[in-house]
């Protein structure tokens, strides 16, 4: 599924799993759920745990970002849109037309997977850093991945489902053999990689995540489409 807004007067709006309203413009990728939702992940603003209304990934130009704390700029676009609640917010410089929509209904549950992507700072795994300070922020995200999904997953779940996001990008990477231009060997992601789960507390309980088990199994094929797709695109 391709979701573009580039160019519409309005907003491209559909429901990836049921409670959420996906919403798509030239600056934002927008998820507004009709109640709050467990949110574990990397992203800027409100990264970590914690119990959200709205998912944003928002697009900012690298070379002409705000002079700011990245969630400052977040916080303030989530202010002009009006949205009440917490907000989770990642950042990217790639294009929205990049966006990669990949979801599925097994046994009652739904599982969405959304990915934006470009692949100007492809990476490996333990190559050489350019900023040597922990102090330093690193630029906008570039593949930013969020689940959405209408299970309610443990905290231990939530984990093993960004293990296997990680694991189904790489493996996307290496399936068409991006390289990091820092080493030459397999890129493993970019510099900037964001990832998020959104799990729905009232749905079935969902205690496992991994390669053994069904949820595991679809969140692996749904990742592998939607970035191999974004990536074919960028």
């Amino acid at each position: 599924m391709n979701v573009s807004a580039t160019g519409a007067a309005r907003p491209v709006v559909v429901e990836p799993v049921p409670g959420a309203r996906l919403a798509v413009t030239a600056q934002h990728v927008h998820v507004a759920f009709d109640t709050p939702r467990d949110v574990l992940g990397s992203a800027v603003l409100n990264g970590g745990w914690c119990r959200a209304r709205h998912l944003l990934n928002l697009r900012v130009n690298g070379r002409d970002a705000p002079d700011e704390p990245p969630e400052t700029t977040l916080q303030r676009h989530a202010r002009r849109q009006g949205w009440s609640g917490t907000v989770v917010g990642m950042m990217t410089a790639a294009s929205l037309d990049s966006l990669r929509v990949a979801r599925e209904t097994v046994h009652d549950v739904s599982l969405a997977v959304l990915v934006t992507c470009g692949l100007s700072n492809l990476r490996r795994s333990g190559d050489r850093a350019e900023h040597r300070l922990h102090a330093c922020a690193p630029p906008p995200g570039t593949i930013n991945i969020q689940l959405l999904t209408s299970a309610s997953l443990t905290p231990a779940a939530m984990a093993e489902a960004l293990m296997m996001i990680t694991e189904a990008k790489t493996a996307a990477l290496h399936a068409r053999d991006l390289r990091s231009p820092v080493s030459d060997l397999p890129a493993t992601g970019t510099g900037t990689d964001a990832l998020l789960v959104a799990s729905d507390p009232r749905g079935p309980v969902q205690r496992y995540c991994g390669k053994h088990v069904l949820f595991g199994e679809v969140l692996g094929r749904l990742v592998l489409d939607a970035v191999g797709r974004a990536v074919d695109r960028a």
